[in-house]
């Protein structure tokens, strides 16, 4: 399993997407004095959550 990094903001493109309000916090939290973005983390968290289902497939 791929361990989870903070990442550096990367190119985008927008995307809108409600979040629970608690996960929002969190998430500002985590990210609080590092040099990402809430867009950046988002998408670095999918990346690794695909990754670990791909991961569980192939096991399979």
């Amino acid at each position: 399993m791929k361990k989870f990094k903070i990442p550096t903001t990367p190119p985008t493109t927008n995307k809108c997407i409600r979040f629970p309000n608690d996960v929002i916090e969190k998430v500002e939290q985590a990210i609080t004095g590092k040099d990402c973005t809430f867009t950046a983390f988002v998408i670095e968290a999918v990346k690794v959550a695909l990754e670990n289902l791909e991961e569980e497939n192939s096991e399979k």
